[in-house]
């Protein structure tokens, strides 16, 4: 097998030999929430100093990747604990089969497309649940402004925060380290729900939950047949980035959801066709062999963390 050359400042192969189970699942959160306060923290000073209207435009960029780092610290940490004795795992790897990356890349995409249509109509029943509670119906107009405030700001910032950050740390945190831990521990199906529920709760936001769930079970499935970070990434990104570009688009900055503005008869035949694509894609996936029963995460052999060698 391939050597690995293991660097502790590396996003990605500096934590390698951290392999969590649902006990570090959970811990991983606990850094995250952590990380959530400290952000609030430095949300206040940033305000204070620079004013609003710089930290609800330009905050995030700071912010965004701060809440991270005690997670990111917290891994890093144990992955050096255990580098004298545990078995290490790449958070990256390229298992492409016959396939390659350019069209594995070109399926996932339409597959993301797919899958965000697909969860258009459960999002949609969902909404109508929320305005039998008065209760629950503020909460999703609240949930609704901080969202726009997110995606309302200049397009290049959104997407920057949205389609770039949140698919490098996010990737990072629920396919890099809990999925690719849970792999080693739990059957494939079992680590790919949960890892989907962990992307889910991370949100922290139960009207982006159902959405969350259904992205981040084809985002692990992806990961465990392949291994890649990069088509998560690539994945993540494209999700964003059409909510981005939507809510940019004069004629759909107030729509919500597709079916808002499309015949039924349109919207039928588009739901069928995004259907039939998200099944053609789980179906040529299936054809990448997998190296390990567990997943295609290869094992890091040999090669210690500089720090620790």
């Amino acid at each position: 097998m391939e050597r690995r050359k293991i660097r502790n400042y590396d996003l990605y192969r500096g934590h390698a030999y951290y392999v969590p189970g649902v006990g570090g699942m959970f811990a991983l959160f606990g850094w995250f929430l952590l990380g959530g306060l400290l952000g609030g923290a430095v949300t206040a000073i940033l305000t204070y100093f620079l004013g609003a209207e710089f930290t609800t435009t330009y905050g995030m960029l700071i912010v965004y990747p701060l809440q991270f780092m005690p997670a990111m610290m917290y891994a890093a940490f144990q992955s050096r604990k255990n580098a004298l004795f545990e078995k290490g795992y790449a958070l990256d790897s390229k298992h492409f089969g016959r396939f390659g990356f350019a069209l594995c890349a070109v399926l996932v995409v339409l597959g993301t497309l797919a899958v965000a249509f697909v969860g258009d109509i459960l999002n949609y029943g969902n909404y109508l649940l929320t305005e039998r509670s008065s209760f629950l119906a503020k909460m999703y107009d609240l949930v609704q402004d901080q969202m726009k405030q997110l995606t309302g700001g200049p397009i290049w910032l959104s997407l920057l925060t949205t389609a770039v950050l949140a698919p490098v740390f996010e990737e990072w945190l629920c396919r890099g380290m809990v999925l690719r831990g849970l792999l080693q521990k739990k059957s494939p199906a079992t680590a790919i729900v949960l890892s989907a529920l962990f992307f889910a709760l991370l949100h922290l936001n139960p009207w982006q939950a159902l959405n969350a769930f259904i992205i981040g079970c084809l985002l692990g499935y992806v990961y465990y047949r392949t291994g890649s970070l990069w088509l998560t990434m690539l994945m993540h990104a494209t999700n964003n980035a059409l909510a981005v570009v939507m809510s940019h688009i004069d004629s759909l900055e107030d729509v919500e959801y597709f079916i808002d503005v499309m015949s039924p008869g349109a919207y039928a035949a588009v739901m069928a066709v995004s259907i039939a694509v998200l099944c053609g894609v789980i179906v040529l996936f299936r054809r990448i062999p997998l190296s390990r029963p567990q997943g295609n995460c290869d094992e890091v052999i040999e090669e210690l963390p500089e720090s620790v060698a």
